[in-house]
């Protein structure tokens, strides 16, 4: 997105792609933490954005959040990407669980096993300590996250940001068809992110 001002660095998460390691929550937050070091001791002055999409809007607002508390330092902006509240919340509600939902053992076996895994990624605590500009996107028609919980999402922020205009949610309609995983397809995003962001 050059023509755009932006520019877009982007990581494979350890155990992902050409990354070597285990996955682990605390490991994906401490992979953005050093590439955002990485671009701050290159970037000058320029803005710095943490962009989650779907599972990577938990990192996101995990690693903005550790930035804040630990560092006293805040990201320019996070964008959430088709996000959710929480991990437990997401696997309760994605389409794929549905079938399982009603078992007795359900959440003891799926649910409960994420967080004994250590696994998270709790979103919406996140964002009651985040003072950054947040810009939430979810798409109506999104088959794997409900737009229910990105909006969940936006009203406990909105509810914890002191500026509410700091806290903004766009949805996208049915009819555009860009689902859970196109979003960034659409042409009309770079405006509407720079405008949120008020750049000229």
């Amino acid at each position: 997105m050059g023509a755009a001002d932006f520019h877009i660095l982007a990581l494979d998460y350890r155990g992902y792609g050409d990354s070597t390691g285990r996955p682990s929550e605390s490991g994906f937050t401490t992979d953005v933490l050093a590439l955002y070091d990485w671009v701050k001791a290159r970037s000058g002055n320029s803005s710095i954005l943490f962009w989650g999409h779907s599972l990577g809007t938990g990192i996101a607002t995990n690693a903005a959040r550790k930035l804040q508390e630990e560092r006293g330092v805040q990201v320019d902006a996070v964008v959430l990407e088709s996000p959710y509240t929480n991990i437990r919340d997401a696997a309760a509600n994605i389409p794929i669980t549905k079938i399982y939902r009603r078992f007795p053992g359900f959440e003891y076996l799926i649910l409960d096993s994420m967080a004994r895994a250590g696994m998270f990624f709790s979103s919406d605590e996140n964002v009651k300590v985040l003072d950054c500009p947040l810009l939430i996107l979810h798409a109506e028609d999104d088959g794997v996250l409900p737009p229910k919980l990105g909006h969940k999402l936006y009203e406990t922020a909105l509810k914890a940001y002191k500026d509410k205009s700091k806290v903004k949610f766009i949805t996208f309609p049915q009819k555009l068809g860009l689902g859970h995983d196109y979003i960034s397809f659409n042409p009309e995003l770079p405006a509407l992110v720079r405008d949120f962001l008020n750049m000229k």
